[in-house]
């Protein structure tokens, strides 16, 4: 049976994986972000290059113990902040029709929160759901000498 360490630590590499791949995409192809950059961001080639040099540097600070909370809160913090880009290549689907289609923007939308949580999770930021917070655990049921 596989434990919770190493169910977390497949989850973390998974991360890795994916915040590389993105990364180097957003900085050799850089086009197609660039077009689902929403107008009001400024200079969207330099936000893109930038965008792919944060996921660079969140994948590989996941696989330094000493940064890892903090590339788990820095890779939480850029996936909420990339949000507005997801919605905008939804809303140029759903005007011109051109591109893929709901089957991937649908998913793509309702997972951005899952993506917080697991950037979180993985990095050992906090154990939420899985483990009882040190809060719940110190509370002791009312003992009948007390009453």
């Amino acid at each position: 049976m596989t434990s919770r360490p190493q169910i977390r630590t497949a989850a973390r590499l998974v991360l890795v994986a994916v915040f590389l791949g993105a990364g180097v995409l957003h900085l050799m192809v850089p086009g197609p972000f660039v077009r689902i950059t929403p107008a009001w961001v400024p200079q969207p080639a330099l936000v893109v290059a930038l965008t792919g040099i944060a996921e660079l540097l969140g994948a590989a600070g996941l696989t330094i113990p000493r940064l890892r909370v903090a590339a788990g809160w820095a890779l939480a913090a850029y996936a909420v902040c990339v949000y507005p880009a997801n919605i905008q290549h939804a809303l140029n689907f759903m005007t011109s029709g051109a591109g893929v289609g709901w089957a991937y923007h649908g998913p793509r939308l309702l997972f951005q929160p899952v993506i917080v949580w697991w950037c979180l999770w993985a990095s050992t930021a906090i154990d939420w759901p899985f483990r009882r917070s040190q809060a719940a655990a110190r509370v002791s049921p009312i003992s009948m000498d007390r009453i």
